[in-house]
């Protein structure tokens, strides 16, 4: 990696000059460099630029943000860059609630709704071109010689279709800014301290609040986009199904890094880190470690989603014999997974309760559990008033999905859990069965086998469509299904 100068922030680049690396080999910038520079460079400005395919929809979006809050200054930052390690940054992610709102992904960006007549006047604050006149282009660690060109404000304007101004002088403004202000928080540090005797976190979290339940219903082009996550989701499943000797041979990140590369060849990245989780591993829920073993005989769960370019994620998960074939106890317990599965899937449809689909899965898993001896000798009925099944099912059955794994988060409880579905919702559903490996109430051949199916459900006018469903479920299915990929 080559040796680089030290990036500022948008507030410093404009008003100090660009800082020289501590232990750097060269010393300094002669005038006669620095003027070389500054010329012989072709104009490379973009004109004629389409709008991007999402352009009307995040219009609509920012509509509808004006209506509910009259009269008031919104300001949503994509957020900063993160130090990984002393000089390099994480992989840039713009926070949803900008990206959702303006279509862009680019660090250190603010959309502004400044209040104007009955509704609101857009405006997105961004980087401009990196400057060629005090070498900021390739002196600076964020200059374009160095990760990149970026859009100029007018290139911007014509892609998004929101008129752009330059980002570094919008603090200054917010500080001398009057009346009512809300701010999504956590994204930018240096934007809350210009707001911060403006601000107060209740108003802020309605604001919040809102923009999470605004996405609670997907529109066309994120149904689009979710579809998309899920065929390469697929895709990168049987990617793994094809290497699973190769991951015999190494680890489970063998499997981890052949599902990142679908991921990043059909995609922006994975939508959350791949759970690889191989034999008793696969009891740990978030198992992202992938650095076990992978034996022959044993399961595979396998939890991963192809992000798309727009950051709409897919989360599957399927539960893969290692060898191609499940055993006689693999399956008994993977069909009640299943069927448990079956029944949370019937009962996602418009107008029923968003928690009809959880409770119809755990009463299958808990009746297995009763069925197989597991609850000594208490009733279906007494289990799931106890919740005791939850010694082995764990977690909730699903969530919503969009740009976030778990969307929504922030939604109040009774637009979301407490509420019902309506068509355009996307959630997962996602029951699974886990014996603890140390786990002395339950036979010893169930001791270490964890298994979870998950397909993500888009409710629609009639019912449900399982947009994950190319790939199989049933264990005869999977046994076939695999077969056929490993034969090429």
């Amino acid at each position: 990696m080559a040796e680089q100068l030290t990036p500022e922030t948008p507030e410093e680049s404009e008003e100090q000059p660009i800082k020289q690396r501590k232990n750097g080999l060269y010393p300094g910038v002669s005038d006669e460099l620095a003027e070389n520079m500054k010329s012989g460079w072709a104009d490379t400005e973009l004109h004629g630029l389409e709008p991007i395919a999402q352009a009307a929809h995040t219009a609509d979006r920012r509509a509808a943000l004006s209506r509910r809050f009259p009269g008031e200054r919104l300001v949503i930052p994509a957020g900063n860059l993160k130090t990984r390690s002393n000089d390099t940054e994480y992989s840039f992610r713009a926070s949803t609630e900008y990206a959702y709102l303006t279509g862009d992904q680019t660090q250190d960006g603010v959309l502004v709704l400044e209040p104007k007549g009955d509704g609101h006047e857009a405006t997105i604050y961004l980087l401009p071109r990196s400057d060629r006149e005090n070498g900021e282009f390739w002196l600076d660690g964020q200059g374009e010689l160095w990760v990149g060109r970026r859009h100029s404000l007018s290139e911007a304007e014509q892609l998004l279709g929101i008129p752009a101004k330059d980002v570094r002088e919008l603090a200054a403004a917010l500080k001398e800014a009057t009346g009512p202000v809300r701010a999504v928080r956590g994204h930018d540090a240096g934007i809350e301290a210009a707001l911060t005797d403006k601000v107060t976190a209740e108003r802020d979290e309605e604001l919040r609040e809102f923009l999470s339940e605004a996405r609670l219903v997907k529109d066309a082009f994120e149904v689009s986009e979710l579809r998309k996550a899920c065929d390469a989701t697929a895709r990168g499943f049987e990617d793994v199904v094809k290497v699973l000797d190769k991951a015999e041979a190494t680890s489970e990140r063998y499997i981890e890094g052949t599902f990142f590369l679908r991921a990043r060849v059909e995609g922006n990245d994975i939508g959350y880190g791949s759970i690889c989780a191989a034999g008793p591993h696969a009891t740990t829920l978030h198992w992202v470690r992938n650095d076990g073993a992978v034996r022959p005989g044993e399961l595979l769960l396998l939890d991963a989603g192809v992000e798309t370019n727009e950051l709409y994620t897919a989360d599957v998960t399927r539960t893969l014999p290692i060898n191609g074939t499940f055993s006689p106890l693999q399956r008994k317990i993977y069909d009640a997974v299943y069927e448990a599965q079956e029944a949370g899937i019937a009962a996602v449809k418009p107008g029923a309760p968003y928690r009809a689909f959880h409770d119809a899965a755990q009463r299958v898993l808990a009746e297995k559990l009763v069925e197989w001896g597991l609850c000594g000798d208490l009733d279906v009925e007494k289990v799931l008033e106890l919740g005791l099944q939850r010694r082995w099912t764990l977690h909730g059955t699903g969530h919503m999905l969009g740009m976030d794994v778990h969307d929504c988060a922030a939604a109040r409880t009774e637009t979301y859990v407490a509420g019902d579905l309506e068509p355009g919702m996307c959630l997962t559903v996602e029951p699974g069965l886990y014996f603890q490996a140390d786990d002395l109430t339950v036979p010893e051949e169930y001791r270490g086998i964890g298994v979870r199916i998950e397909d993500d459900i888009l409710v629609t006018e009639d019912g449900n469509e399982n947009l994950s469903a190319s790939l199989p479920r049933r264990a005869d299915e999977v046994e076939a299904w695999m077969a056929r990929v490993k034969q090429g």
